[in-house]
């Protein structure tokens, strides 16, 4: 098989029924299952909060408008750079326009060790990420064959597609234009496979523990039995 690529967790270790989603504890669950880092999603509490959360609304508050009071139980960017920074492979999905700043500055003051990429759907949000900063890697996410269709148009060095829109060609076109590849969401061990045979750089999947198993066994660690009895919150 060629060198081996990324494994990623999708929002963490999503696929675990007792860890939430995008929280610290998922994001410690995937590294401890064997990955070399994770997916979070970031999204703008108020005017000047980047706060790690999917979905445009928590139960009742609306994200983007929540109050400093609310929402204090999700991790901050800053809290995932603190602790992750120095040890993970971080994909730092942007999902809406506004955080460009808070992020760049985020990141200056906590220089991840490791490469990262900041990554969104959105082009506007590429291309103003690009503009502020020549040194941070930046991807596009691609869910239509439409979005793939723009990638070779955008100032990215990665791009982030779903599987269903990856073949060989696809990853041999854009590796020889001197970008990466990562394909989401990778759930089953047949796509792994073949999407490593093909020399993808990185895959990213909810099912951490399959993702290793299949693609790098000789990282398979005991994983604590508190991971996976006790339901917690960072």
């Amino acid at each position: 098989m060629p060198n081996l690529p990324l494994l990623l967790g999708h929002r963490g270790a999503r696929a675990s029924r007792s860890v939430p989603e995008n929280t610290l504890a998922s994001f410690d669950l995937a590294l401890r299952h064997g990955c070399d880092g994770f997916e979070f999603d970031v999204r703008l509490a108020g005017a000047d909060r980047a706060i790690v959360c999917h979905d445009p609304k928590v139960g009742r508050v609306t994200v983007s408008r929540a109050s400093r009071r609310q929402l204090v139980h999700l991790p901050s960017l800053n809290d995932v750079l603190q602790r992750y920074a120095h040890r993970a492979f971080l994909n730092i999905e942007l999902k809406v326009k506004g955080l460009e700043t808070i992020v760049l500055d985020a990141l200056r003051e906590h220089r991840p060790e490791r490469e990262f990429v900041v990554s969104s759907f959105i082009p506007d949000v590429v291309m103003e990420l690009k503009a502020r900063s020549g040194v941070v890697n930046v991807g596009i996410i691609c869910e239509k064959r439409s979005q793939l269709a723009q990638w070779n148009k955008l100032p990215v060095e990665y791009v982030v597609a779903h599987e269903s829109l990856i073949d060989e060609d696809l990853v041999q076109e854009i590796q020889a234009a001197g970008r990466r590849i990562l394909a989401w969401t990778v759930n089953d061990k047949r796509s792994m496979v073949r999407l490593a045979g093909w020399g993808i750089d990185g895959v990213i999947s909810d099912d951490t523990q399959l993702l290793v198993r299949t693609l790098r066994p000789s990282k398979v660690e005991r994983v604590p039995a508190h991971y996976l009895n006790h339901r917690q919150r960072a």
